[in-house]
């Protein structure tokens, strides 16, 4: 027997319609020079309407790939809602990546129309010649002595009415592109649907989840460019939730400020962010972070220190994401299960997370035989589920898959009631003696001591053991803690055969465009001979 339920397809259209409608006084707030723009939820759909429109008469059709270079502002709000609603492909490009990268995502992606923000311009300057296939450049304000042909956005949607009317698109079809950071080869083209953004929208209101609600103010640090920002546009528009974007003020004073003025419920980054915002809370008699129920982190580990640093010194609670541009992100968020006493919701804090209802996942050994769930055997983490990429934007990657199943490249443990804890990433994991260490796991013990702000471990060639840990620190300000100091530190809380022989001190630490420590960069940097290196 069939159900006789009406088969309604799950579209980012009825997202935008139901935001428009239901929280139509909510706001998107965003941070200029100036001071913050204020815009409700309905004008702002109201002007994506006009943008669907404008784009319609430009010239752009269905599955046409419309690309962003843009800070996290309202106009790209604007962009997100208006794109896939219309049945184009927004694709959001890395506005941190190196610009044959960037050339390269372009044209793999097959960009159509690029909106940019001025101050991003430049970039586009350096790669303009190389990306052909675009035909249209928009700037979201003014910009003086334009390089090559633009068109301004405000005069493009301001021609236009309210009102569009969203066409009638498939749930499977294509929404969304968001390519990997390419830290290892090219970056890799991932394409979520409608269907797939919905229920990943639909899973981020859980209790079990992040919860977002109508009652939250969302401060999102986390770059629009980045795995769609976590979903936590369209899972806004879905719940109600404010949003306050920073744009390019991305510093721990600025987020200091935003959160004392604007008093924001829910903030999403990555830990780096969130230690220097701890960093600037600890400098300021006056800082006050109690309007925040929940600072979510993701992207890397989040060392524990900085768990109870934020609980014990502002009362905030801290809450780990695990996922990966190819999961649309989250697979797992680190909430403590019930019955657990406050004291020892930390254990579990400090974990990758609890995974979803709705996604699958396993883990399997290097023969591919899966492990099991016992948070002891330690394997490589494999996941299946509806906003769980199956495929490579054009790109054949066997490799990363097994019998339907996405190979993430992170090692760790499952235990028998879903939580993870993920020990490194299978290329940077340390080999001594036929023995693994995990960089991860160093790396955080690290930065609980009181003279380090950050910290970052990578494997260098031994010619007795295969391989050691090299541990590169930068120290807090006024700290001069040395290294035998820090390996007397890690004496007493990991193992022996685990202590670094081999240690360097920098300024700072290269990262990611996502802001995550770049290990591919430090790896380069000790074989050039950049790092002065002191080995005990």
């Amino acid at each position: 027997m069939r159900s006789t339920m009406q088969d309604a397809p799950l579209l980012i259209r009825d997202i935008v319609r139901h935001g428009q409608w239901m929280y139509a006084d909510r706001l998107v707030l965003t941070a200029t020079a100036a001071g913050m723009i204020h815009e409700s939820f309905a004008e702002v759909a109201e002007r994506a309407e006009r943008l669907a429109a404008a784009l319609t008469r430009l010239g752009v059709e269905r599955d046409d790939r419309v690309a962003t270079l843009m800070w996290n502002n309202q106009t790209h709000v604007e962009v997100y809602l208006a794109v896939p609603s219309m049945g184009a492909i927004l694709h959001t490009l890395n506005v941190r990546l190196f610009p044959d990268q960037l050339a390269f995502i372009i044209n793999h992606a097959q960009d159509k129309v690029i909106i940019v923000d001025p101050s991003l311009v430049p970039l586009l300057v350096r790669i303009k010649e190389h990306i052909a296939g675009v035909r249209h450049i928009i700037v979201n304000g003014p910009l003086e002595d334009a390089p090559f042909e633009v068109i301004d956005y405000e005069d493009f949607i301001g021609a236009e009415e309210p009102g569009f009317d969203w066409p009638d698109v498939d749930e499977n079809d294509a929404a969304v592109m968001c390519y990997t950071s390419g830290t290892t080869g090219d970056p890799k083209g991932v394409v979520y649907s409608h269907r797939s953004t919905w229920l990943h929208s639909m899973a981020s209101t859980s209790a079990n989840s992040i919860a977002f609600n109508d009652r939250d103010r969302c401060l999102l640090v986390v770059p629009m460019f980045h795995v769609a920002a976590w979903g936590a546009i369209y899972t806004s528009f879905m719940a109600g939730t404010e949003l306050i974007l920073p744009q390019m003020f991305l510093q721990g004073e600025p987020l200091l400020n935003m959160i004392m003025e604007l008093r924001p419920t829910l903030a999403l980054g990555v830990p780096t962010i969130w230690n220097d915002l701890l960093r600037a809370a600890g400098g300021r008699s006056d800082a006050d972070l109690t309007s925040l129920r929940t600072i979510l982190a993701g992207g890397a580990a989040v060392p524990r220190f900085m768990i109870e640093a934020f609980r014990e010194r502002h009362g905030v609670a801290v809450l780990q994401g695990w996922g990966m541009t190819e999961t649309s992100p989250l697979v797992a968020v680190s909430t403590p299960p019930s019955g657990v006493s406050p004291e020892h919701e930390i254990d579990y804090r400090v974990k990758a997370g609890r995974v979803m209802a709705g996604v699958q996942i396993r883990i399997t050994n290097e023969a591919g035989e899966i492990l099991p769930r016992d948070g002891v055997a330690v394997g490589e983490f494999e996941l299946q589920g509806p906003w769980i990429t199956g495929a490579y934007y054009g790109v054949e990657s066997p490799e990363l898959f097994r019998d339907g199943w996405l190979r993430s490249g992170d090692i760790g443990t499952l235990d028998a009631h879903g939580f993870m804890v993920v020990t490194d990433r299978s290329k940077d994991m340390v080999k001594s003696g036929g023995e693994w260490i995990s960089s991860v796991a160093l790396e955080t013990t690290v930065m609980g001591h009181e003279g380090v702000f950050e910290a970052a471990v990578i494997a260098i060639p031994d010619d007795r053991w295969q391989e050691r840990p090299l541990c590169v620190v930068v120290r807090n300000a006024e700290s001069q803690v040395s290294a035998e100091e820090l390996r007397e530190y890690l004496s007493l809380l990991v193992a022996k055969w685990w202590l670094p022989e081999h240690w360097a001190f920098v300024e700072a630490l290269p990262k990611t465009s996502v802001g995550k420590f770049d290990k591919r960069g430090l790896r380069r940097l000790h074989a050039e001979g950049h790092l002065e290196v002191q080995s005990l």
